[in-house]
């Protein structure tokens, strides 16, 4: 049993964001995010050649570009969002609560300080992802870990895929955004090199080598992304009580010539107005905050992929950002692990 005297804080951590969407920073960003091991998951030496001259020569002014169209006057979307929800967290909670992006700033070394020196002693980490995988969960818990400041401990909140805080959060938003006319409520998650799957299977023959894998019982859901997604998808669908033909799931984000998560978003909104799909609602909640990924790659490059394969109207459901319900439901999974650690 800890001591109860012990003060809690709350380190919520996001991917991350570029300082401006001039290309200098983006490639500086791009650098830090794509040299972590966990995200790009091969040799120290083969990583370094393919970003520093197949990817980092090239990118950064196409991601810069993609970056000016949705940067506002108060910064980046991700870091306005998300420091709103450590805002309203910390009023709801009445704990310190510090904002770190994994990636660039504010950096996870110095959101631990600033708990510190708050007078923490006990921080439940608490990263903005709700499904598991090393390039996210893992990467920034361990930063984290390895960032604590003498005196403090850290315990992690579990991936919330399928709590109900988070399904109902994302529902209501659902509701309150769905047109009156839609044929199909496609979920959009950011995508998974497959071999990041296989590689966190501990029985390393379940992940993508059992037919309907996610749907057979086995311990490698608990580290299976693509698992939670479909949960995910499954109980959001069940609380709007939308049957299995009105909506599927999709991955985006892709990289590269390797296998990734199928099917792919882009293709399934190019096949969509064939198949008679031709209003469409799209939802993204492998983000608690709206992002590139959700304004630029879905809400630009993905309408007009889908309009101009024929479709009629395209709906970009936002994240659940800072809203009210869902500040609630995250300020409920911080207390059930603030109780745990004082048990």
């Amino acid at each position: 049993m800890r001591e109860h005297t012990q003060k809690i804080g709350y380190l919520l951590i996001n991917l991350g964001t570029p300082d401006s969407p001039e290309v200098k920073d983006v490639r500086r960003y791009l650098g830090e995010f794509l040299m972590d091991p966990h995200v790009l998951d091969v040799p120290w030496a083969l990583r370094a050649l393919i970003v520093n001259a197949f990817i980092l020569p090239f990118r950064p002014k196409d991601s810069a570009e993609a970056y000016g169209k949705i940067w506002t006057p108060e910064g980046s979307p991700l870091l306005v969002k998300s420091q709103a929800l450590a805002d309203k967290l910390h009023e709801r909670l009445g704990a310190p609560v510090a904002l770190s992006m994994r990636y660039g700033k504010p950096a996870i070394a110095d959101g631990l300080q600033v708990l510190h020196d708050s007078g923490v002693t006990q921080v439940c980490i608490v990263p903005l992802y709700p499904h598991y995988a090393d390039s996210t969960i893992t990467t920034s818990v361990n930063a984290a870990m390895a960032h604590m400041p003498a005196g403090m401990h850290g315990d992690v909140i579990t991936p919330f895929y399928q709590a109900p805080e988070h399904t109902e959060a994302w529902g209501e938003n659902i509701r309150q955004h769905l047109p009156e006319q839609w044929d199909q409520l496609l979920f959009s998650y950011h995508g998974l090199p497959e071999r990041h799957l296989t590689k966190t299977d501990p029985t390393d023959q379940h992940c993508l080598k059992q037919d309907d894998c996610c749907n057979v019982d086995s311990v490698a859901h608990k580290t299976c992304y693509r698992h939670q997604v479909m949960v995910t998808s499954r109980e959001i669908a069940r609380y709007l009580d939308i049957g299995e033909d009105k909506y599927s799931v999709s991955f985006q984000s892709r990289l590269g010539r390797i296998p990734w998560l199928t099917p792919y978003t882009d293709q399934v909104l190019e096949q969509m107005p064939s198949q008679g799909i031709k209003h469409v609602a799209v939802a993204c909640p492998a983000f608690v905050v709206d992002n590139l990924e959700t304004l630029e790659e879905m809400g630009m490059q993905g309408e007009e992929t889908f309009l101009e394969a024929g479709g009629e109207s395209f709906t970009l459901v936002p994240c659940i950002n800072d809203d009210d319900l869902w500040v609630e439901g995250l300020a409920a999974l911080c207390l059930q692990q603030a109780e745990a650690l004082a048990q």
